[in-house]
């Protein structure tokens, strides 16, 4: 089976997760069937849908005519084998109850096709025991989304014991498909990444502190929100998801309830949903000072997150760059959780959990094995050049960007690292990218800057709106120089787009000298539905690129086009598979790095300038750099290496 084999998807379960689920499963152009135990749910889920795809249009997102075709796709069922009969994937997302799901994957067995691959969208049930009670346990997956499913980015995708290669591909390829980043779990192990790292480590740690009276909910949620930068602290967090849910996964699983948790599901203060949980919402909420955070130390929290992270290294369920992106995407960790850890220090970690096993005697404060050997090496963070990653001078680390060199291909790949915001430009990536482009432009170890998101899902979405409301307007008149940045660098700069790239995302890519892109990638300047017009560059260089009246339906309609759409209008240079992108684009910056450095520089400039005269005064720019580069180095090497048939060796002198 291949992912072009699917066309039709089940989704099981109308409620939350289930029509979010559906709906960007129509949006990706999948035939659904939602599928839910009574007509009023399932109505409900629908409902619930086509409120969302109105909304989606109203904002740009997507046109009216594909609200309605979205919505053509989607038939609501009660009838389980009318639903799954011709599936040729099932996506399971009823509530997380072993016994239901044991049921719904006993029975769906027999009724869906042989080829069919099911998946479950649960958080942290065990895949493995599902795929026993089926005849083929090769096609049953984990596919856990996160909810809101149609803004979450992050979708874990999950290996049971008998899951096969062939079907973690076919799902990892399908949750791109469907706009989502997938991180791959290599091992059924409990919670997965997220929630494993999230509800042990995090969310009943901090009530166990506050249970031992070692700490306030206000200090903590204060702390964590106002100075570790995270969107609130983990018992508004659990106030928000519903305090249930932690107790019960967590229950199931045989651990200890901390007792101020046991205490609120026991009274039915479950949070946001009741009115009531750790905060009063018929008071207004969680309300809590920024100097309350000051006295509480997040030591233990971080300690035990590391720990749990460390194990899932160590048992190879993943690696650490992958639980950083899904610490970023699935918990809006701002630089993922261990590059933090590396930066708080691993001894300091290692010391905290000694420290807390001394004085409880609980295994849970042991500390992990790979843990204690890197510490033990020396490999103890930033500090030390070495912890969960190197750091060297060839990478530096900025709080919106990471910057890496290849001293040996002479690329440098610098990477807008908000993938929990789509890589949405703030104000400070307007201040970090323009330091960055000013180090690389003389460092000698870089010919070709190649600029790309992080994350997988976009380049850049473009400006942060939430900082539309913030400024005056003379600090928006000034982004046009930060949207110059690439065009003004000396050295050749691609823009490797993989998703999207929106508005100023696209201007920024506008501004780069390539603009390599994936087939699933889409393009667009949407100002217009926020009352705007581009403000960085966007309606000249596009007048330049594709001309007035293709640039003005860019502008002035503001809808999204495809890569391959783009490509053909010249918006983009080159479009490659989703599969090969990362490949092809280190080919293609290491090919243009192996060129003659000075002779690069020397054509971006004249070229650049040449758009903006006339023919004879570009054409007298020519002539002086052809005469200049008789001087340099690099023409001899080239000259002498063209005469002995061999490969030049280019120094950029």
């Amino acid at each position: 089976m291949k992912l072009e084999d699917i066309k039709t998807i089940a989704v099981l379960g109308a409620g939350t997760m289930g029509h979010g689920i559906a709906e960007i499963a129509a949006l990706a152009g999948y035939r659904v069937k939602m599928r839910d135990i009574s007509e009023e749910l399932v109505k409900k889920g629908y409902d619930q849908i086509s409120w969302s795809l109105k909304k989606l249009s109203e904002k740009g997102t997507i046109s009216p005519h594909k609200a309605d075709t979205t919505l053509k796709l989607i038939t609501p069922l009660v009838d389980l084998k009318e639903a799954v009969s011709d599936a040729d994937l099932v996506i399971e997302a009823v509530p997380e109850i072993m016994s239901l799901k044991l049921a719904i994957f006993k029975e769906i067995d027999t009724l869906s096709p042989p080829h069919a691959i099911l998946a479950s969208n649960t958080s942290s049930l065990s895949i493995s025991e599902l795929g026993r009670v089926t005849g083929r346990p090769d096609k049953v997956v984990g596919m856990h989304f996160f909810s809101p499913v149609v803004r979450m980015a992050l979708v874990e995708v999950i290996k049971g014991e008998k899951t096969s290669e062939e079907t973690m591909q076919i799902i990892t390829e399908l949750a791109k498909k469907l706009g989502k980043t997938p991180i791959r779990v290599e091992k059924d192990v409990r919670g997965f990444i997220v929630n494993r790292l999230l509800i042990g480590p995090y969310l009943f740690e901090a009530a166990w502190l506050v249970s031992r009276g070692e700490a306030t909910i206000e200090e903590i949620d204060s702390r964590m929100k106002f100075y570790e930068n995270l969107p609130m602290g983990p018992f508004e967090l659990q106030d928000l998801t519903g305090i249930d849910v932690a107790h019960n996964i967590m229950k199931e699983a045989g651990f200890a309830i901390p007792p101020l948790i046991e205490q609120a599901v026991k009274d039915g203060r479950l949070g946001r949903k009741t009115g009531r949980g750790f905060y009063n919402y018929r008071d207004g909420g969680a309300q809590y000072s920024r100097e309350a955070g000051q006295k509480f130390d997040p030591l233990p929290l971080y300690a035990l997150m590391v720990n749990e992270a460390a194990w899932l290294i160590e048992n190879k369920v993943s690696t650490a760059e992958q639980i950083d992106l899904a610490c970023q995407l699935g918990l809006n960790f701002p630089e993922g959780l261990l590059r933090r850890a590396d930066k708080i220090g691993l001894d300091k970690l290692v010391a905290e959990l000694d420290r807390l096993y001394a004085k409880h005697k609980d295994p849970r404060y042991k500390v992990n094995t790979l843990l204690k050997q890197m510490v033990q090496a020396g490999k103890t963070g930033a500090a030390a050049g070495e912890g969960f990653y190197q750091y060297h001078k060839e990478q530096r680390e900025y709080q919106t960007i990471r910057v890496e060199i290849d001293k040996k291909t002479h690329v440098a790949y610098v990477t807008l690292n908000r993938p929990q915001r789509l890589n949405a430009i703030n104000s400070e990536m307007r201040k970090e990218l323009p330091k960055v482009f000013s180090e690389l432009r003389d460092d000698p170890d870089v010919r070709v800057i190649v600029l790309r998101g992080e994350g997988g899902k976009a380049f850049s979405a473009g400006a942060d709106i939430t900082e539309f409301t913030q400024g005056k307007p003379y600090q928006f008149v000034e982004l046009g120089e930060f949207f110059r940045t690439p065009e003004l660098c000396p050295k050749p700069v691609i823009a490797a787009i993989d998703g999207f790239a929106l508005g100023g995302g696209l201007e920024l890519a506008l501004a780069c000298d390539f603009r390599l892109a994936s087939k699933r990638s889409e393009v667009g300047q949407p100002e217009i539905h926020l009352g705007l017009i581009p403000g960085g560059g966007g309606t000249q260089r596009l007048l330049r690129l594709v001309g007035p009246a293709r640039a003005k339906e860019l502008c002035m309609l503001g809808e999204r086009i495809s890569a391959e759409q783009a490509a053909q209008w010249g918006l983009i240079d080159r479009v490659y598979e989703n599969e090969t992108f990362e490949q092809e684009v280190k080919a293609f910056a290491e090919k243009l790095a192996s060129r003659a450095p000075v002779a690069v520089r020397f054509l971006k400039q004249i070229m650049n300038a040449g758009a903006d005269c006339s023919l004879d005064a570009a054409l007298l720019l020519e002539r002086e750099a052809f005469a200049v580069l008789f001087t340099t180095e690099d023409m001899l090497e080239g000259v002498n290496a063209f005469l002995s048939k061999k490969k030049p060796e280019f120094q950029g002198r």
